[in-house]
């Protein structure tokens, strides 16, 4: 928590929404997310997990507060971009909490959406039947989840990408 907040509201049951801030899926279940709470008139919580890039059990042998710090500087500053991304900044008609969490995403979203009144959103990238966030909650939630597919890409698009070379991203003066 530690002003990661930006608001917070009491009332029954959240929107519980897992942003990656680096997927269509996520972007998707944020857009969703917003939508659901809108419409129902609570409060979101929007959770950013993340972990130490080394990983926990190595940090754990050679801790660095500064260093763990720096990096939920980079979770907190990944939220709010997937914000600015899917909204252009905060939606408005909206309650938020910005939630970076230190732990595994599926953990993290289940402790945070922790009521039976709340509802847990999760992005579904690959497709329905993939996905290991999606899996955990399902399997651990105390609340209803609702997967949100990431959107098709069209087809021609696809085409095209799978013929690009790494010349043809290639920044050019």
């Amino acid at each position: 928590m530690n002003g990661e907040r930006d608001d917070v509201a009491a009332g029954p049951g959240r929107v519980v929404v897992g942003v990656s801030g680096d997927s269509l899926a996520s972007l998707a279940a944020l857009r969703v997310a917003v939508r659901e709470a809108r419409r129902s008139g609570r409060a979101l919580v929007a959770v950013l997990a993340w972990e130490p890039p080394e990983g926990e059990a190595l940090y754990l042998r050679h801790p660095d507060p500064a260093w763990a710090e720096h990096w939920r500087g980079v979770a907190r500053a990944r939220l709010a971009g997937a914000f600015d991304e899917a909204f252009g900044g905060g939606p408005p008609g909206v309650v938020v909490e910005r939630r970076p969490v230190r732990d595994r995403p599926g953990a993290a979203l289940c402790r945070v959406a922790s009521r039976p009144e709340d509802l847990l959103v999760v992005g579904a990238r690959g497709g329905w039947w993939r996905g290991r966030v999606r899996r955990y909650a399902e399997a651990h939630a105390v609340c209803p989840v609702l997967v949100v597919p990431a959107p098709p890409v069209p087809v021609a698009l696809r085409r095209a990408l799978r013929r690009a070379r790494p010349v043809d991203f290639a920044v050019r003066p």
